[in-house]
């Protein structure tokens, strides 16, 4: 009797246990598109996180150290898949296109089960991509847009274009381009844009002129180099250093014995080599030119408060990387990550389905706002 009880009574454990792990949470992880890390338990008392990521690797591409978004960009994408339950394997290039793809190939080697990758240089990705889609791992494309494969199923991104339309409606305001020929003014510009290996420069020159080009063909906006176009303003991998020299030969050049009133730069680290190079030639707040920028880098936000940089465009790293890893967690379990764009981002090979996050102009108006009170940064930082 007793030997028959004890039978059934492991019967009965058995088929509590699998009763437990047949239950699911119906919602998983993603609520609005908010990641929920937060703890909350399904209904067989275990927590989201070990049923949507235990197990599971995820590996991160990132292109460089050398600004300060790409450290923000991979560690909130690193915090929030390890919140989920994710292994993460981040790692950065440095700006070296081989060890960006050696550090892939690892990856790959690795069977990760999703790769995240911004590109240094997307053109000299697509083989260990076709490697990736080979072995089944899924590819999002984070920032910087995958071009010429079909091994990259979604995505994350701000605005591109519209971020140059941002920057470009910044200076028509500021500068009041639309009085300004009745007026009699006019302003001298030149144009310092983003890399020509990075779709998103391309895409960002686009903004710009599309505003901007009026501006000039009617004479308000005067840019002495002529360089207006995409080919001749763009600068290889975003080299400060590069933008530096640049203004450097414009100032001693084209405006030895005229200011520049319009530095249109399409990124921060651009802004401080112009920064350097308008010292240097002289200038002061007296002449001070408008300088924009991209990224609200904690130096930049700390130029446009002394004055040295007049706006810069805001984009929420830690948005960006909840969008991010939405997708990853729906690709890897199997479901429909949320999208809003299907038609602007094709890459030679398809066009690629697509999160856009909405970029905003911060100043010395408006810092205070959007950066202090939104918890980007706090105070203490900016007055260090």
């Amino acid at each position: 009797m007793k030997k028959l009880l004890s039978i059934v009574l492991a019967l009965v454990m058995v088929l509590a246990l699998v009763a437990c792990g047949n239950t699911t949470n119906n919602n998983g992880t993603v609520d609005n598109g908010t990641v929920d890390n937060g703890g909350a338990s399904s209904n067989d008392g275990s927590s989201d996180a070990e049923q949507t990521g235990a197990g599971k690797t995820v590996g991160i591409a990132m292109p460089t150290q050398s600004s300060e978004r790409w450290i923000n960009d991979g560690a909130n994408m690193k915090a929030q898949l390890e919140a989920l339950g994710y292994e993460v394997v981040l790692q950065y290039a440095e700006d070296d296109v081989q060890m960006q793809v050696s550090q892939i190939e690892n990856m790959v080697a690795q069977m990760v089960d999703c790769l995240v990758i911004a590109a240094v240089d997307s053109g000299a990705l697509t083989a260990v991509e076709a490697q990736a889609k080979a072995a089944g791992i899924p590819i999002i494309a984070y920032d910087r847009l995958l071009m010429d494969t079909d091994a990259v199923s979604y995505y994350a991104s701000f605005d591109n274009k519209g971020v140059g339309t941002a920057i470009a409606n910044y200076i028509v305001e500021a500068k009041d381009l639309e009085n300004a020929e009745a007026n009699g003014e006019s302003y001298t510009i030149e144009f310092f844009m983003g890399s020509p290996d990075d779709n998103n420069a391309v895409l960002l020159h686009q903004g710009i002129m599309e505003v901007l080009q009026p501006y000039l063909d009617s004479g308000v906006l005067v840019c002495k180099t002529g360089r207006t176009s995409f080919d001749e303003t763009c600068i290889l991998r975003w080299s400060q250093e590069t933008a530096q020299q640049w203004c450097e030969n414009y100032l001693s050049g084209f405006y030895a014995d005229e200011d520049l009133d319009i530095v249109c730069s399409a990124f921060d680290g651009f802004a401080y080599g112009c920064r350097s190079a308008l010292e240097a030639a002289g200038y002061t707040d007296a002449n001070w030119p408008l300088i924009t920028g991209q990224d609200a880098e904690l130096m930049a936000v700390k130029n446009i408060i002394s004055g040295k940089q007049t706006m810069s465009i805001y984009k929420d790293t830690r948005l960006l990387a909840e969008k991010c890893v939405t997708m990853v967690n729906a690709v890897i379990n199997g479901t429909e990550p949320e999208i809003n764009d299907t038609t602007t981002y094709d890459n030679n090979v398809l066009v690629v389905p697509s999160y856009l996050c909405t970029p905003v102009a911060v100043d010395a108006g408006n810092y205070e706002e959007l950066l202090i009170d939104g918890g980007y940064y706090t105070a203490e930082q900016l007055a260090e």
